[in-house]
């Protein structure tokens, strides 16, 4: 009995000393699976970082590369408005040359000419080629014959007595004809209009 005593007395003992080991085993096995992931932690932490710094740089070159661009669009864009609005008119130009051509053409030969109906034929010629060219260009004369008065179209001069009831409100006569380019009205015809 007296060695089922010392049995049972040692163990408990034995017990607490096998489970304080096993405790320190536990303790250790942990502080070791916890070590080695610890490490890993930390490269992966400075691997994340380093990517993390190069998509900045990355970035930053893209947006300075992206700013140096539109800036350069831009003064280009500056630059083709500038020659648009010194050499807009280069195409108009161009096509009434001709007609200026045919203006001093007639000029010279006014002073041979004796036939009156000629000069006359030759500069109604070149102002159809004129009106011609212009209607090319968008440019289109404003009817005013027996036209209602439109403000948005005429600029009224006069008011004189109409000569009947339905030519009140209406263009009686034309003083300076208008004209409109490409459907705007560029310069209002100046009208008399009937009372």
């Amino acid at each position: 009995m007296k060695q089922e005593k010392d049995m049972s007395e040692e163990t408990p003992k034995e017990q607490e000393k096998q489970n304080v080991e096993q405790a320190e085993e536990n303790t250790n096995a942990e502080t070791a699976e916890t070590q080695p992931e610890t490490q890993p932690k930390e490269e992966s932490i400075e691997d994340k970082l380093a990517a993390a710094e190069t998509k900045i740089a990355e970035l930053q070159d893209k947006y300075l590369r992206q700013v140096a661009e539109f800036d350069n669009y831009r003064k280009r864009t500056i630059k083709e408005k500038a020659e648009l609005i010194l050499n807009g008119a280069e195409k108009t130009v161009t096509a009434i040359l001709p007609v200026l051509d045919d203006l001093e053409r007639a000029l010279k030969n006014m002073d041979k000419m004796e036939d009156l109906d000629a000069v006359k034929k030759g500069v109604d010629l070149i102002y159809q080629k004129f009106v011609k060219v212009l209607g090319d260009q968008g440019v289109k004369k404003i009817d005013t014959e027996n036209a209602d008065f439109n403000t948005d179209l005429h600029e009224a001069i006069a008011q004189v007595p109409a000569p009947s009831d339905e030519m009140k409100g209406k263009v009686i006569d034309c003083v300076k004809s208008g004209y409109t380019l490409n459907e705007k009205v560029i310069r209002h015809a100046q009208v008399a209009v009937g009372l």
